[in-house]
C-alpha cells in the first residue's frame, strides 16, 4: 500500500474527523464478511494514517473515569417500622374492615 489517502479517498492533510468518516464509509462499502481483502486494505490505510500522534483515537483504549463516592446513590431507609406494616395489612387485607355484610349476601345459582 503506497498511498493510504488514496485508499480512503482523501486528500493529504485531511482532518481526523474526515479520516474517520472516510474509514467508516469504506467499511460500509467493503464489509469484511464479503470483501475481506478490500477491508484489509482499508483497515491498513486507516491504521497507517493513525500512526501519527493524536491523529485518530477510534481504536485507542481510554481509561475509564474514576469512581467518585460523592456521586453514589443516597442511602435508602431500610429500618422496619411496625406502624407501616400494620397500615399495609389494613390496606391490602381484611384487618381493618368493620363491615362484613357483603360476605353474607344471598347467592343466586
Amino acid at each position: 500500500m503506497s498511498d493510504p489517502h488514496g485508499v480512503l479517498g482523501l486528500q493529504p492533510g485531511a482532518s481526523p474527523q474526515d479520516i474517520r468518516r472516510a474509514y467508516f464509509s469504506q467499511v460500509r462499502a467493503h464489509p469484511p464478511e464479503k470483501e475481506a481483502e478490500a477491508f484489509k486494505a482499508v483497515r491498513a490505510a486507516y491504521e497507517k494514517l493513525c500512526e501519527l500522534p493524536d491523529q485518530c483515537d477510534l481504536f485507542r483504549l481510554q481509561e475509564p473515569a474514576g469512581w467518585n463516592a460523592h456521586h453514589a446513590l443516597p442511602a435508602a431507609d431500610v429500618q422496619f417500622h411496625p406502624e407501616d406494616a400494620l397500615a399495609a395489612l389494613q390496606a391490602w387485607g381484611d384487618l381493618g374492615r368493620r363491615d362484613f355484610s357483603d360476605d353474607f349476601r344471598e347467592v343466586n345459582l
